[in-house]
């Protein structure tokens, strides 16, 4: 016979078992998730009315999930920016910049690869990109091959982890906290894992210096003011992109949806502004467009919002409009555009339909007590929080080698996001604690990418590889970098302050006691005059 204590376990082991069968995942959760809801109405757990709150739940907070917007926006600017040329010409200025330092090239790809995962967000175009691009170069300037393997690969895994990074806005729609402190939370992180790639170039260079040699100085096409400029002209239209989506978002000013709107017409316009068949009138009009931002941004921060600050902006409009039709003008651009609509379609869709499936299972999970299950089973182990996070971590590490991100988030997270809440408010406060758990989880879950067998970035950097490249080399390249990435795991769960630092300090119970309300006495008022009350004044 079939106790309420046993629903739980089987439950997840028959969701493993059938997904080791080879179902699709989000039709794997729903069959699991029905099944078991009709076992347990015929066990007598719970009634069929109970099955109810999954059409609810699926259009009330799948459907109808205003921050899940977000993706395909994101998404879209990503699949533009990652066939318009951009890479190309910030790798190869990168390359020439840092080239005839030991192991310039390698910092080139990490430099350009926190760029670009700033701005694109996905990690099949980094690594497809980065390693069409960077490995021809890095092959002939006899780089050692699993070192060139694993930084291209490592580089762009760390997209995972830089804002506006997909992953941390289903981490922050599954924890229930915002985008923004998601974002805040990742930027430090993200900043010493580059710091952690670089040091090991720089190691690697000391200790080995034939694994990284310096490009002869002759070999450079660019030098001095030439050189300089082709690298602010990638960099600072990104950097403007990159304010225009997060800077926004950060300051207030834009949800992320709205965030994501903006930063998908902006994948339009750097796409046209890269594109050589984009025309001399349409970069005067969008020389004057963003003079005339400019100028609407100084007006409204200094002045007021007048009928100058509309003006402005209205030119502003005007101009990013012109340009919008400018790239669709352009043929190269149309195909361009249109195959980042089929991309988006195919990952939203994904989402929504792996969001559904993992509703069904979870509805069904809580209702035969799971969730008090789960609970116990993670609050009674030993060494208390850091026992927890220990368990959590090398759980989601194992998960990672067979499921994507996706996956492990709408699955794990809903079950296991209360007892984190309840676990870590004592470490960091309740209002950090989630954000610090999402974010060590985004930073752990970068390892699902590298590490054998199913790690993707070693699938996409062998589709592209030249075929002298070994498979060997890719996965023994990648195992450096996944101790890299392990580290910073260890290290953002060792100093909280790595996340929590930029986050809003939260206000205490002595910030509390100093408030002072004061109200006036009765006698320090004025006296009523009975014979003018309702009158006009």
């Amino acid at each position: 016979m079939i106790t309420l204590e046993m629903m739980p376990p089987l439950m997840f082991g028959g969701l493993v078992l059938a997904m080791l069968i080879g179902f699709p995942v989000a039709f794997t959760l729903a069959a699991v998730g029905f099944s078991f809801g009709f076992l347990s109405i015929h066990l007598g757990f719970f009634d069929f009315v109970f099955l109810q709150a999954i059409p609810g739940r699926v259009f009330g907070s799948v459907l109808s999930n205003e921050l899940l917007l977000a993706i395909p926006f994101f998404t879209f600017m990503g699949a533009v920016l990652e066939r318009c040329g951009l890479a190309e010409d910030m790798l190869d200025s990168m390359g020439q910049l840092f080239g005839p330092v030991r192991g310039g090239l390698g910092y080139s790809v990490i430099i350009v690869g926190f760029i670009l995962g700033a701005i694109t967000g996905t990690v099949a175009a980094q690594v497809i990109a980065m390693a069409l691009i960077s490995m021809p170069v890095m092959i002939r300037y006899k780089y050692n091959m699993r070192y060139i393997t694993g930084v291209l690969a490592a580089s762009g895994t760390i997209t995972q982890l830089v804002p506006p990074s997909l992953v941390l806005i289903v981490l922050a729609d599954q924890l229930g906290k915002s985008v923004g402190d998601m974002y805040l939370g990742a930027w430090g992180p993200s900043v010493f894992q580059i710091m952690l790639f670089a040091g090991y170039t720089f190691l690697l260079g000391l200790i080995k210096p034939d694994h990284v040699p310096p490009v002869p100085r002759d070999a450079l096409t660019l030098k001095g003011w030439p050189l300089w400029r082709k690298c602010l002209l990638g960099i600072i239209p990104s950097a403007v992109l990159i304010f225009v989506v997060l800077g926004t978002m950060m300051l207030g000013l834009a949800t992320p949806t709205e965030a994501g709107a903006m930063g998908a017409v902006g994948a339009i316009v750097l796409a046209a502004i890269h594109s050589k068949d984009f025309s001399t009138k349409g970069r005067k009009v969008l020389i004057v467009g963003v003079i005339a931002g400019g100028i609407g941004t100084m007006v409204g921060i200094f002045v007021a919002e007048n009928l100058l600050f509309k003006l402005a902006f209205a030119v502003a409009y005007f101009a990013v409009i012109w340009v919008c039709l400018e790239a669709v003008r352009i043929p190269e651009l149309r195909s361009l555009i249109k195959q980042g609509y089929e991309s988006t379609m195919r990952l939203t869709t994904m989402v929504v339909f792996i969001l559904i499936g993992s509703t069904c299972f979870s509805v069904v999970f809580l209702g035969v007590s799971g969730g008090v299950w789960l609970e116990h089973m993670l609050t009674s182990l030993p060494g208390g929080v850091w026992g927890f996070l220990i368990f959590i971590n090398l759980f989601i590490f194992f998960l990672a080698f067979f499921l994507d991100f996706f996956e492990i988030a709408f699955i794990i997270l809903p079950m296991v996001a209360p007892i984190a809440q309840k676990v870590l408010a004592p470490v960091v406060g309740a209002d950090a604690a989630l954000i610090w758990f999402g974010v060590m989880l985004c930073v752990n879950m970068q390892t699902s990418f590298l590490h054998p067998p199913f790690g993707f970035a070693l699938f996409y950097l062998r589709g592209v590889a030249p075929k002298e490249v070994k498979s060997s080399d890719i996965y023994w390249g990648a195992m450096p970098w996944i101790g890299l990435q392990v580290i910073m795991v260890v290290l953002v769960i060792a100093f909280p302050w790595t996340v929590t630092a930029l986050l809003d300090k939260p206000i205490s119970a002595e910030d509390i006691s100093k408030v002072r309300i004061e109200v006036p006495q009765l006698d320090e008022l004025p006296p009523l005059d009975f014979n003018t009350l309702g009158k006009p004044k």
